[in-house]
């Protein structure tokens, strides 16, 4: 595909987007019905859309609207790229910008605008509202988990260095790695086959590291998603019975295969088991939440969001915090903790549970704000009294 065309699918599917559809879906669909693009194409393609999703108000203002074809003339300003050579007409390129697109763009309004965040939401991110927003506006990096039963972190970063992957250590946690170079190899590396690493983000692996694990404990990954956490747990505290829970099963699918290859040993609880597995020493409830920390990963979240839903998820999250804190003992700690930048569903979510819960104390919270090279995370230790 030639730069032009690449730009025309990604107008394509950015029409698709703002008409609803969900990114990951769009993207997916796109590739399946054209075969004839490379694999160069469709990272390029990718790129372009997730550029825009990122940087939607500002690539808007410049482009003087919210169709595809303006959102990518803006994102092509925005970038110091010349969008007439790209909107040629020529090998499948988006047609020539006419004198009405081109007389129409302006440069976005200082603040919640020009760092692509909803107005709304604006006042929410706090006194760092700005190093925030200017953050999220930018890609991820990509972080690994060293798995320490099987590896450490030398041998992790030799072992990718094989597969000509270049990892260097994060200072979020000690079993982190950041991947600078290489990162569309992993799948097929050795090192992500045979489980010496795991793809999760640096300040989650520190949420994982500042839980306080002992051998024999029994503990219980309340909304465990995907497992990474569950999986972090078990190769931190290979000792310790570990257990996972979702209130959508099907999320957990892949969790046994990765639990053999990472060499952990986990347990599923169906959630009409969960009352009778209870009392746990350590639960930790990652709960459902806006995800603001990770929209670097996920930007279409930051305009899907509004304030009805961010309600509803912090009732949500009340209600799992309140059920966490009934299925630990007598002395054990619950572990609250959200990808999230927003104040209302972390350290003020915690003190409303607890103004209403005698005998629970907070004895731990950190965050990771999404300015020093990680997602955006927030943890609270809470213990009975």
């Amino acid at each position: 595909m030639t730069p032009g065309a690449r730009i025309q699918a990604a107008i394509e599917c950015l029409d698709a987007i703002a008409g609803g559809a969900a990114a990951e879906q769009v993207l997916t669909g796109w590739a399946r019905r054209s075969r004839f693009a490379g694999s160069k194409d469709r990272a390029a393609v990718r790129d372009h859309v997730f550029g825009v999703l990122r940087r939607w108000r500002s690539c808007a203002a410049l482009g003087g609207g919210e169709t595809g074809r303006a959102l990518m003339l803006g994102a092509l300003r925005q970038d110091d790229e010349a969008p007439e050579s790209l909107f040629s007409g020529q090998g499948h390129a988006p047609a020539p910008l006419t004198p009405e697109e081109l007389a129409l763009g302006r440069p976005p309004a200082e603040g919640a605008e020009a760092l692509d965040m909803p107005d709304w939401l604006w006042p929410r991110l706090g006194d760092d509202a700005a190093q925030t927003a200017a953050a999220l506006r930018h890609r991820a990096g990509v972080h690994l988990r060293v798995n320490l039963i099987k590896a450490d972190v030398d041998w992790a970063i030799e072992s990718l260095k094989h597969s000509g992957i270049t990892a260097v250590s994060h200072p979020a946690s000690p079993t982190a790695l950041e991947v600078v170079e290489g990162a569309r190899a992993l799948r097929n590396a050795p090192a992500y086959t045979d489980g010496l690493v795991e793809l999760q983000d640096a300040a989650s692996q520190a949420v994982v590291d500042r839980l306080n694990l002992r051998a024999g404990m029994r503990v219980l990954d309340l909304c465990a998603g995907g497992g990474g956490k569950t999986l972090a747990i078990a190769a931190r505290c290979p000792e310790a019975q570990v257990f996972a829970h979702d209130i959508a099963p099907q999320r957990l699918n892949d969790l046994q295969p990765r639990a053999e290859r990472a060499g952990a040993h986990v347990s599923v609880i169906a959630t009409d088991k969960l009352a009778a597995a209870a009392p746990f020493d350590l639960v930790l409830c990652d709960v459902p939440c806006s995800g603001s920390g990770s929209w670097r990963r996920a930007p279409e979240g930051k305009w899907r969001l509004d304030a009805a839903a961010l309600d509803r998820l912090r009732a949500t999250q009340a209600d799992i915090l309140r059920q966490a804190m009934n299925f630990t003992t007598e002395g054990g700690t619950v572990a609250y903790a959200t990808c999230s930048v927003l104040a209302e569903e972390n350290s003020l979510l915690v003190q409303s549970v607890l103004s209403e819960s005698s005998g629970w104390l907070m004895v731990d919270q950190a965050h990771w704000p999404v300015t020093q090279g990680t997602d955006g995370f927030y943890t609270a230790h809470l213990c009975r009294a």
